[in-house]
């Protein structure tokens, strides 16, 4: 692990009206540290997401990132190109539907193909042989290469939106309610196949979940939002083992005490 963050966020706020969406969250993450972020519908998880990926502008605060040569940017500074390009190839991006994250009218290679195309790779026979090895990490059949994701059921599609992003070597991967929609054996396969990705590539990721089972699973670290505020934050066995604050041994135990 790297001895300087990787994204180093201070004071995001964002603010609709009078209406809270987060406010004030500043923490660090590490490379190759997974963070989940956790709470109920509306706690303003999903709102700090989008700022943080910059699909969002923020009301106030700063996220700086930390480039592959060791300088840091400040995201809101950037151009809308640089965004997109850092989007592209440095991060990656997995929608709860994973509709939102595919183009569902093209083939599953040209989906994978796309990434290593917006990196610079001309050579067909290498983007289409790098995309099959890419499904079959993914336990996709080689033999689906050719055929659109809308013919593909829901925990293929997310699988395939899954390769799409980490294809390029990102460093950083965002999700959104990843295994959300899911049946529970799908969503366990899952979980369990994007486990062994992040810990062979070194990623770090930010994920966003109402399901503490998947934050235990996934994350090293936990953020507890409530009403657009953190109120609670540490090693995720932690915070689940010894929850400080009424409202997480509330979800710990609506949750995980069924």
């Amino acid at each position: 692990m790297s001895d300087q963050p990787l994204f180093k966020v201070r004071d995001v706020s964002k603010f609709y009206g009078s209406r809270i969406g987060c406010q004030a969250v500043s923490f660090d993450l590490w490379p190759g540290e997974v963070l989940a972020i956790v709470g109920e519908s509306g706690s303003g998880k999903t709102t700090l997401l989008n700022c943080l990926s910059t699909r969002l502008m923020p009301t106030d605060g700063s996220v700086e990132y930390r480039m592959r040569d060791g300088s840091y940017s400040n995201l809101y500074a950037m151009s809308e190109a640089e965004r997109r390009f850092l989007m592209r190839t440095d991060w990656g991006f997995v929608h709860q539907n994973p509709a939102d994250g595919l183009r569902m009218t093209v083939s599953a290679g040209a989906n994978v193909g796309e990434r290593l195309m917006a990196v610079g790779d001309r050579h067909y026979g290498r983007i289409r042989q790098t995309a099959t090895e890419w499904l079959g990490r993914v336990e996709i059949a080689s033999d689906r290469i050719d055929d659109q994701p809308r013919s593909f059921s829901g925990g293929m599609r997310q699988r395939l939106q899954i390769a799409r992003n980490l294809v390029t070597s990102p460093r950083l991967v965002f999700m959104d309610e990843p295994t959300g929609g899911l049946d529970v054996s799908v969503q366990a396969r899952l979980l369990d196949l994007v486990r062994g990705l992040v810990n062979d590539l070194g990623l770090a990721a930010i994920v966003v979940t109402h399901d503490l089972a998947v934050a235990r699973l996934l994350s090293h670290r936990m953020m507890v939002m409530k009403d657009g505020h953190v109120i609670e934050q540490g090693l995720t066995d932690r915070v689940l083992d010894d929850p400080r604050q009424p409202y997480t041994q509330l979800l710990v135990s609506s949750i995980l005490q069924v």
